[in-house]
């Protein structure tokens, strides 16, 4: 069943402005301009994030929605997935953030506007803990992009965490996944948004 909804995560720090955010944009803009995208500022505190995604998606049908999730927005999306059955795109995705963002509590400042700054508060570890998921229940929805040089994850855990999904291991690339547009193609493949070019 096509695709007519698609959602965007992005990851700790980060914003709709992010490289792939703007690059998944684009894509659906100009080949599946029927779509709609939702990619939100997500809150500081994931409570509030999932309340946000779930109150933003509360009447898209399950069916024919997806998500997109980079790092910490790959841990949400899985959340999303496993909520709503819907199809996930994780792009290195955040396997433990309530073990990793720990040494993150205090000031922040956001990636794409370093002179906006977010705290990070220690209540935030408990609200991420209350989102994980146990195993996924059904791996075919899942696609993973997973880079072996990602700089602050691992990716065997990150692949460990989705048996059974479809995963397409890098050699090299980064957390980033600077060179996403050699695989932007298999994502939007994997996704099947209504209206294919061609079809």
């Amino acid at each position: 069943m096509p695709i007519t909804h698609l959602l965007y995560l992005h990851g700790f720090r980060s914003s709709p402005q992010s490289t792939k955010a703007r690059a998944m944009a684009a894509r659906v803009q100009a080949d599946h301009p029927g779509v709609t995208w939702w990619c939100p500022q997500l809150p500081p505190s994931p409570r509030e994030a999932a309340a946000l995604i779930r109150q933003g998606t509360a009447d898209w049908p399950a069916e024919r929605m997806a998500v997109v999730g980079s790092s910490l927005g790959g841990f949400y999306a899985t959340w999303v997935a496993e909520q709503r059955g819907c199809k996930a795109v994780l792009l290195n995705p955040a396997v433990d953030p309530a073990r990793d963002l720990a040494k993150y509590i205090g000031e922040q400042t956001a990636w794409h506007d370093p002179a906006e700054r977010f705290f990070f508060r220690p209540e935030y570890i408990d609200e991420l803990r209350a989102l994980a998921c146990g195993p996924i229940a059904r791996p075919e929805r899942y696609f993973a992009v997973i880079a072996k040089g990602d700089e602050l994850l691992d990716w065997r855990e990150m692949a460990g965490r989705y048996p059974g999904a479809a995963i397409r291991l890098l050699e090299g690339s980064d957390h980033a996944l600077s060179d996403f547009d050699q695989h932007i193609g298999a994502v939007m493949a994997f996704l099947e948004l209504t209206g294919q070019p061609g079809l």
